[in-house]
């Protein structure tokens, strides 16, 4: 496990991580869309990656757009946002699992309104379990 100066409580294992990981996307999409996704579940697949999958994410303007048949406007605009906000994502994740972040994918569907979060961690020491 990586030094994490930021770290103020001991790593999230579990179901733990998993809901802590779900509250901390849901918390940084209201932040910045200024609304909360309708749904959201984090899974952890193996042992190194975490999945978070947020549903209805689109904001009325994003729908309008999209209705209008404009949906590469919004799905580039949406991976501009993610691909400069990478670093809060990765943040968090590190911070709630005491562990470094190796890759952050984060993609998204317009129909349905659909967001995934991606994060491969970086594989424990043998000695870590």
């Amino acid at each position: 496990m990586s030094a994490h100066p930021n770290v103020s409580q001991p790593p999230l294992a579990g179901d733990e991580l998993l809901a802590g990981l779900t509250d901390a996307m849901i918390a940084l999409h209201q932040h910045y869309h200024h609304r909360a996704p309708v749904t959201a579940k984090s899974v952890l697949l193996g042992r190194d990656l975490l999945a978070c999958v947020l549903g209805g994410v689109h904001s009325d303007v994003e729908r309008t757009i999209i209705e209008l048949q404009q949906t590469t406007i919004v799905q580039e605009t949406r991976s501009t946002f993610q691909n400069a906000m990478q670093h809060k994502f990765i943040a968090a994740v590190e911070r709630l699992s005491g562990r470094d972040v190796l890759a952050f994918i984060s993609n998204h569907h317009v129909g349905p309104d659909l967001e995934i979060e991606l994060f491969v961690l970086k594989p424990r020491a043998p000695l870590e379990g």
